[in-house]
């Protein structure tokens, strides 16, 4: 594929990516309540899923979204009942300190499956790789090969753009010491959560 194509999709990629959105809300609010390492997960099932979406637009698997609609619609209302939960839990937690070990909201499994159902439910993303992608790159030419260069620039846009969310809510976290400042951010972290499912749930 010719790096012109390649740069012109990622940077349409960056600015669908960028923009604060209902999946960046729920990742911004768990790493400054729970530290980054709990959003692990969570991020690799939001990439594998953006990952399923550009496969489906470049080989033309429109017709499977269209078919599972309603097995689309299921998966993203479980990701939203998984983000209530953890709105709720993040909302009683004790203020703790920021320094310690994060259990109990939640396990690596549950946030993958959380990240998974809210990219494939997601209008935003559906939109950007089902039906702006054919915009940007002519789908039909493209190869195995194209494939595979779109798909690794893919991940290096999502990582670069997702990590610097991460990082800067991971900065913030550090800045909250007292147990006041614990107890506001789980707050603001639980409403972030539950505005972020809301968000979801009325597109």
């Amino acid at each position: 594929m010719e790096i012109a194509s390649l740069l012109i999709f990622a940077a349409a990629l960056a600015v669908n990516a960028g923009s604060p959105g209902p999946s960046i809300a729920a990742l911004v609010a768990r790493v400054v309540t729970r530290g980054w390492r709990d959003v692990l997960p969570f991020l690799a099932a939001m990439w594998i899923g953006e990952g399923l979406w550009l496969t489906m637009a470049v080989f033309g698997l429109v017709v499977i979204a269209e078919t599972f609609h309603h097995l689309f619609l299921a998966i993203k209302w479980l990701g939203i009942g998984y983000l209530l939960y953890l709105a709720w839990k993040m909302w009683t937690a004790p203020a703790a300190s920021p320094e310690a070990p994060a259990r109990g909201q939640g396990g690596g499994l549950g946030m993958f499956l959380t990240g998974m159902a809210l990219t494939l439910g997601n209008p935003k993303i559906m939109v950007f790789y089902l039906a702006l992608l054919p915009t940007i790159i002519d789908v039909t030419g493209v190869t195995l090969v194209g494939w595979a260069e779109l798909t690794l620039a893919m991940f290096a846009v999502l990582i670069a753009v997702d990590m610097s969310w991460v990082a800067a809510a991971a900065q913030a976290r550090r800045l909250i010491a007292s147990p006041r400042a614990v107890r506001l951010a789980n707050r603001a972290g639980a409403t972030a959560m539950a505005g972020a499912a809301a968000a979801i749930a009325t597109r």
